[in-house]
Parts: C-alpha cells; sequence; structure tokens
C-alpha cells in the first residue's frame, strides 16, 4: 500500500473533487471545498479519511498533503483566470500536517508559485488536530492568521470542543457537523443545540457553516436561524474541476424562499380523509395565490412536514390512524412556526378543547363551511404568521448587523494585536541599536531632520564632554567644528528632510586632532528621518 500510494502521488491518480458552498444570503455559490479520493485498483473508491489514514500509517502524510495543496491552489489559479470573484476554495489540513512547524511555509510557497492571495485559500482544521497540538496550538494558528489565509474550524460538535472555547481561538467560520444537522427539523435537542452554536460564533465574528445539509427542511431551518453558509447534497454533491466549470456558468444557487431575510410563499397543507374534501379546499383557495400541499391523514401530513416549510395547516378531526388534534399537538411540538386551524363536522370537545388549550389549535371551524369566513380565517392566519416572520426577519436584520460588527472588531483586535508585536519587536530593535551604538569606539551622534542633537554616544560625551547639556542643541550652535558652516548643516538637514540621501565628507579639526566627519541621512532604507554624525581620526593636522 505504500508503494501504491507513493506511485499515485507520483501519476497522479489521486483526485480531487470540489464541493460548492451556498451562501443564505444571497443563494449563490461562495466557496468550494477540495475533497480528496482514490480509485484505487483494488480497493475500490476510497474517500480522504481513509487516505490520510493510510498515509498516516505509512509516513506519507506530508506527501499527500502537499499533492492536495498543490493541486488546489492549481485549479484555484485557473478559476481566478475565468474571473470568478471571490471563489474560496479550502483543503482539509491533517493533524500531523498542523502540526509540522514547515508546512506555514509551504503553503506561504505554494501561494506564491501560483500566484493567488493568501485570502483565496481556507484552511480547515478539526478539534483533533488543535488537541494533538497541545501548547503549540496558539503559535501555529498565529502563524497562519498572520500569513492571510482564511481558518475554519472543522466538524464542530463531533469532538469534545466546548462553546466556550472557541473565543480562545482565532477562527474565521466553524463547520457544525454533519451529525448535528441531519435532524436540526425534528430533534428539538439538535436544534437547540445549532441554535447555540450559531449564536456563540456570531457574537464571536465568526462565519457558520452547516454540513450535510440533504433536505429543503433543514436549509430552511438553518436559514430561519442565521446560519451562514451551508453545504451538502441538497445544494450540490462533490463535482470534478470541469463540473465545477459548467455549475459556475450555470449560475446555479438555491431558490429564493431559502434566502436569509426573504419573504417566502404562502404555503398551506390541507389534511383530510375525504378526497372531496380537500378537492374543494383547492377549488375554494384555487385564486388565493397559495403554495397548497394536501396530505390524507396525520402520517402523511408529519411527512409532507418535515419535506416542506408549511406556513399554515387546516386539519380535520376524525381521520382514520391520528385524530386531528393529535396530529395538530405533534405538528406544534416538531414545526411551532406552524398556524395551526382545525375543520370538522365533528365536536369531540374533550380531546379539541385539550388541544385548544396547549395552544396546538389556533381556531377551531366547523363543517359545513362559509367559503367567505373559511377564506377570512385563512388570509388571517397567514397575516398572524407573516407579522411572526416579519419580527423574526427584523431580528435577522439585526442580528446580522451585530455579526458584520462583531467581526470587524475581531478583526481590529487581531490588528491591533499585530502592531503592538510589531511596536514591541520595534522597541527591542531599537534598544539594541542604541546600545550598539552606545558602546561603539567610534564617536556617533544622531541629529533629527531639523539639525537638533536627540543622541550621543559615549566615544561621543569623552570627546566632546557634557554630553546631556548637548542633547536638544542645534548641532551647528553647540558643535561648530563639524560643519563646513553652520549654513550648510541647515541646509543638510532640509534636504535631509526632502528626500536627499548622499552622504557628505570633510575634515575637521577637534582638540588638536584630525576628524572625518561623515553625515549618514537617514529614510533611504526605513521611515527613519534626520541624520547620523561619525567621526574618525585622519591623522594628525
Amino acid at each position: 500500500m505504500r508503494a501504491a500510494l507513493d506511485s499515485a502521488i507520483a501519476e497522479n491518480s489521486l483526485s480531487l473533487l470540489y464541493q460548492p458552498l451556498a451562501n443564505l444570503q444571497s443563494g449563490a455559490v461562495c466557496s468550494l471545498e477540495a475533497v480528496l479520493c482514490w480509485p484505487h485498483p483494488v480497493h475500490g473508491m476510497l474517500d480522504a479519511m481513509q487516505i490520510f489514514a493510510l498515509a498516516d500509517a505509512v509516513g506519507r502524510t506530508g506527501a499527500v498533503g502537499h499533492w492536495v495543496l498543490e493541486r488546489a491552489c492549481q485549479d484555484t489559479r485557473r478559476w481566478s483566470d475565468q474571473e470568478r470573484a471571490g471563489l474560496k476554495v479550502a483543503i482539509n489540513v491533517a493533524p500531523s500536517q498542523f502540526c509540522d512547524p514547515g508546512f506555514g511555509i509551504a503553503v506561504a510557497g505554494q501561494l506564491q508559485a501560483s500566484r493567488i492571495a493568501p485570502s483565496m485559500l481556507s484552511l480547515e482544521i478539526t478539534e483533533a488536530a488543535l488537541t494533538r497540538a497541545g501548547p503549540d496550538c496558539d503559535a501555529l494558528l498565529a502563524g497562519f492568521g498572520a500569513r492571510g489565509l482564511h481558518l475554519t474550524l472543522d466538524d464542530f460538535g463531533a469532538g469534545h470542543a466546548s462553546l466556550s472555547n472557541l473565543k480562545r481561538y482565532p477562527f474565521d467560520a466553524i463547520k457544525i457537523d454533519a451529525h448535528v444537522v441531519r435532524n436540526v427539523d425534528t430533534d428539538s435537542s439538535d436544534a437547540a443545540m445549532c441554535r447555540s452554536i450559531i449564536a456563540v460564533a456570531h457574537h464571536l465574528g465568526m462565519l457558520v457553516v452547516a454540513e450535510g445539509v440533504s433536505t429543503e427542511a433543514q436549509c430552511d431551518f438553518l436559514r430561519r436561524n442565521m446560519c451562514d453558509h451551508i453545504q451538502g447534497p441538497f445544494f450540490s454533491l462533490p463535482l470534478t474541476p470541469e463540473q465545477v466549470d459548467g455549475f459556475l456558468a450555470e449560475r446555479r444557487a438555491l431558490p429564493p424562499h431559502l434566502l436569509r431575510m426573504r419573504k417566502p410563499l404562502r404555503r398551506l397543507l390541507l389534511v383530510d380523509d375525504e378526497p372531496n374534501i380537500l378537492a374543494a379546499l383547492k377549488r375554494l383557495l384555487r385564486g388565493e395565490q397559495y403554495q397548497i400541499y394536501t396530505a390524507g391523514n396525520g402520517q402523511e401530513g408529519l411527512a409532507l412536514l418535515a419535506e416542506h416549510p408549511v406556513d399554515v395547516i387546516v386539519s380535520d378531526q376524525r381521520m382514520p390512524g391520528m385524530v386531528g388534534a393529535d396530529f395538530l399537538r405533534k405538528a406544534r411540538q416538531q414545526y411551532p412556526e406552524t398556524i395551526r386551524i382545525m375543520l370538522s363536522g365533528y365536536t369531540e370537545l374533550q380531546s379539541v378543547t385539550d388541544a385548544v388549550n396547549e395552544g396546538a389549535i389556533y381556531k377551531f371551524l366547523t363543517k359545513p363551511w362559509d367559503d367567505e369566513q373559511l377564506r377570512a380565517h385563512i388570509a388571517e392566519a397567514f397575516r398572524v404568521k407573516e407579522i411572526a416572520d416579519e419580527n423574526l426577519r427584523l431580528n435577522l436584520e439585526v442580528r446580522t448587523a451585530n455579526q458584520e460588527l462583531a467581526e470587524a472588531n475581531r478583526r481590529m483586535e487581531q490588528l491591533l494585536t499585530e502592531k503592538q508585536h510589531q511596536i514591541s519587536r520595534d522597541e527591542i530593535s531599537l534598544n539594541i541599536a542604541r546600545e550598539l551604538l552606545q558602546h561603539l569606539p567610534l564617536p556617533v551622534i544622531g541629529l533629527d531632520d531639523a539639525g537638533v542633537i536627540v543622541f550621543i554616544n559615549g566615544a561621543a560625551e569623552r570627546l566632546f564632554g557634557h554630553g546631556a547639556e548637548l542633547l536638544g542643541n542645534e548641532a551647528a550652535s553647540v558643535l561648530p567644528a563639524l560643519f563646513v558652516s553652520s549654513s550648510h548643516a541647515r541646509c543638510g538637514a532640509m534636504a535631509m528632510g526632502g528626500g536627499h540621501h548622499a552622504s557628505h565628507t570633510h575634515l575637521a579639526e577637534i582638540d588638536g586632532r584630525r576628524y572625518a566627519v561623515v553625515e549618514y541621512p537617514m529614510g533611504e532604507h526605513s521611515t527613519s528621518r534626520g541624520s547620523l554624525i561619525t567621526l574618525g581620526m585622519a591623522g594628525p593636522p
């Protein structure tokens, strides 16, 4: 297997597919995740987890990771040349890669070779990699961030990381694991966990991606709860690079009713075991521009709710298998945002009264119905739902603004931290330079851009004496021997401030000795201003 893996790398027998991610605000493709696979001639199609497990076992993780990095960067360069503005490509980083100090250098080198900006590449790092890195984790993440790479915490919720630990790591985004997403529309615990992850991540200024989204109901839940991006078979399976070209050319996108802060269609579910009743209701409501779904019993109704988002439910009471009150009660538990109406010719008061008192039923209407009244009641139910949706939309807008502000604050904090580190490094360098100059046997005097003495080292103090008294004075006035004339000194200072970088040398006699006085303008290779004057022995006068 080791030889086969080496051969696959050398002969490019590995394959890299790309799974598109959709933005829940625009509906468009926002990024691609590189998905590694290997069509092995004996063992069949091996996925990324199997390949990296094998690579770890035979010591080839670095080689596989480099192949993925190089191929992904090449494809990204090609899409960039096709003017796919803002398209980001993500690669998964194995734990051993993440812990390798040379990996960051390899990524930077590959980005430079491929001529792509660091912001176009995202590194997806798992909780297992963070754990394996131990105390080096923070420094490794900071190094990637300093290079301008986008960092994503992958498979969040599958391991043992806690929400409180998110604030420690400088990630740009987190991915909610597919196991959490799978039942968000049917399991209240998974739904609560998903909402909590989204809320905490947004508070910390991170984007949220949901993995493994396979149904419209899951997508709708994520839309309503402020998730940013989705990934999974509902939007697209992994594609070859050539298929990605076609996918992007077609401008494939999510339908408008699944986007955040977009007004959806009015969706109505009619549940009745009598086909003629369902037909009559559909004829009555035909002109109301509702998207109407129908079911013959409660079980069918629940199955349909699991597949399609619904705003208002109108259900019969007496149906085989499950009475309407029980159906509406379960609908309320699983889909509390729906408005539920009972329409029945039977008045089994106890079960109906219990359902009303529990909040499972918004209104109870009787058969036979008055057409105008029934239309009015259903329209009113939609208005109630739309008021709730509008409140949710406004809440989403506020949360979106807060999320953007939190993200901006997080980036500002990172920038401030980097600037503070730079200032600290510059101060250390300055102190070293001052100490070095202070101990040089060569007399050195520093002038600002106005010709005022701001530094004098030990050798210069010994030569001129009273070094402290010289500081803050114009050099041409207190040390005229250093200059051909005072006007020359002033002109030289003005020239230095104006960008003239040629040094000036002349001879001067001090205490009966001849010195070569060299004036070095500052600023040729830095933002420094002013000049340095050095004095070297030039022999007897």
